[in-house]
């Protein structure tokens, strides 16, 4: 239970400040075990309350076995709780404790690190995107990423935890929270900040939920409707969410034109999602899902497959040995094939003013480095292109759409996230929203009016510095954790203890 606390501090609750003492229930718990092996048992248990905590709207399509991959994933949190426990449990000095405001949320950054792998589940439910909508934390996330305000929460806790536990040491929890928000007001004030460069129009096409036989032709023709409406309102770009078309365009002419009528009656390109087997360069038959840029004539030619599959959503990984899976939930019956490099689309125009966009698609706004490599590339506006249809009533749709302010954040470049049944959301260069989200109710076309930006933040330029500080903290604290074994004198065996007869009777003289 105390593992599970953390969660209320994403979306849908979005009690964002109770990320920063959320975690203490927990270190107060693990720092109290009598022993080692306990301390990484009840960090195993809250690890497995968290997974399931963040994770609870899966439950529909995986049932039980949500359990089972909770379970396999809290065991990441066994080391952190011992590590919790050798650093704060007992009485420990106000140098240890100065240590565990680094060495903790180092550890628990290598936990976020570890599970961030695509097999693993990708980087959902990452501590510091619980601070999405809180300014200087974006602004902190130009510098270090997601990673950096994750260290910034669990140093926050940390120094929380000794204030509350080690009475010895409260001056240094006290310095650690103010060291905290100075490096915060630093990033704040210092911090290189995206330059105006122009704006653009673009059109997001949000269908709502369809339901019933031929869902999917349904789906389309609603969208043709929406982007009708919007002729004559001088977009740039029109998107369409994922899984908007259902077939192959090269195998459905009929629809490609249909869209080509679309991009002409309203003067945009548009970038719709095609969710449909096809045959790859390579002559691999399959599933793709990919961003497909249709102009006044047709296709472009300007396609992105999506690379980071969703596991068990859209692959079932080692599917021999997990492929029971599917007898228990709604997990892929097929394997999805995924791309092989990011694409940098370019919208027709006049030399400079031709606008960049870096798609992905869905899952793939999870991951800080592929908004990273896109900008990297040159893109001038990143697309996510969603659906989480499956979890409409669920906390799912707000916490996907929460991550594109994140990723504007860390690029400097703002983001749109278009989703076929909601929340469809955009957010400018600094993470903070444009016009209003598109809600899980709605089923409307809505154009925003987006400030473009230019330059580079310190993230884009650096990279994940922020994970290789961490992994320097902890190396350095084996270290000395290893010095301090061999320079400890071995304890000298004692004497026996002789018993003498008065001990023995218990009478005086005998």
């Amino acid at each position: 239970m105390a593992g599970a606390l953390p969660a209320l501090a994403f979306p849908e609750p979005s009690l964002w400040w109770f990320a920063y003492v959320a975690l203490v229930p927990w270190m107060l718990l693990v720092r109290t075990a009598a022993t080692g092996r306990r301390a990484a048992l009840e960090g195993w248990l809250g690890g497995l309350g968290f997974m399931v905590a963040v994770h609870h709207w899966l439950m529909p399509s995986l049932h039980v076995f949500i359990v089972v991959l909770a379970a396999l994933l809290g065991l990441l949190w066994a080391p952190w709780g011992w590590l919790v426990r050798s650093l704060l449990g007992g009485m420990p000095s106000p140098a240890r404790a100065a240590a565990a405001l680094a060495v903790v949320p180092s550890g628990w950054l290598m936990i976020e690190l570890a599970r961030s792998w695509e097999g693993l589940g990708g980087p959902w439910g990452l501590l510091g995107a619980s601070q999405w909508e809180v300014s200087p934390a974006l602004r902190l996330a130009s510098v270090g990423g997601v990673w950096l305000v994750s260290l910034l929460v669990l140093a926050v806790n940390t120094a929380v935890t000794v204030l509350i536990a080690v009475p010895r040491a409260r001056t240094t929890a006290v310095g650690g929270t103010v060291a905290c928000a100075l490096a915060t007001t630093a990033a704040w004030m210092w911090a290189p900040q995206p330059e105006s460069s122009g704006r653009t129009r673009i059109a997001v096409v949000q269908p709502g939920v369809i339901n019933g036989i031929g869902g999917e032709d349904k789906r389309f023709e609603r969208s043709e409707q929406l982007t009708r409406e919007l002729a004559g309102q001088d977009v740039d770009l029109v998107v369409w969410g994922e899984s908007s078309v259902g077939s192959d365009l090269r195998e459905r002419p009929d629809l490609a034109a249909r869209l080509a009528v679309l991009s002409r009656a309203v003067g945009a390109d548009l970038l719709v999602n095609v969710d449909a087997r096809r045959v790859d360069a390579s002559g691999q038959s399959g599933i793709f899902k990919s961003s497909v840029l249709v102009g006044p004539q047709g296709p472009t030619g300007d396609r992105y497959d999506k690379m980071r599959l969703v596991p068990f959503g859209e692959y079932i990984p080692a599917r021999d040995l997990l492929g029971w899976a599917t007898s228990v939930g709604k997990a892929a019956g097929e394997d999805r094939l995924r791309g092989t490099r990011p694409v940098v689309m370019v919208l027709p125009g006049e030399g400079a003013d031709r606008l960049r966009l870096g798609p992905l698609v869905c899952f793939e706004s999870a991951f800080p480095d592929m908004s990273r490599r896109l900008t990297r590339d040159g893109a001038q506006v990143l697309i996510a292109q969603s659906a989480t249809s499956s979890f409409q009533n669920s906390w799912a749709p707000e916490q996907h759409a929460s991550l594109a302010a994140l990723r504007a954040a860390e690029s400097g470049r703002p983001m749109v996230h278009a989703t076929l049944t909601g929340v469809s959301a955009v957010h400018d260069a600094q993470g903070g929203r444009v016009g209003q989200p598109l809600g899980t109710d709605e089923s409307t076309a809505a154009v925003y009016d987006i400030p473009l930006a230019r330059g580079t933040t310190a993230y884009v330029r650096f990279g994940d510095w922020a994970v290789y500080g961490a992994l320097a903290v902890l190396a350095l604290w084996l270290a000395a954790e290893g010095a301090r074994a061999v320079r400890r004198p071995a304890r000298e065996p004692e004497a026996p203890r002789v018993r003498t007869v008065h001990e023995s009777s218990g009478r005086p003289g005998h």
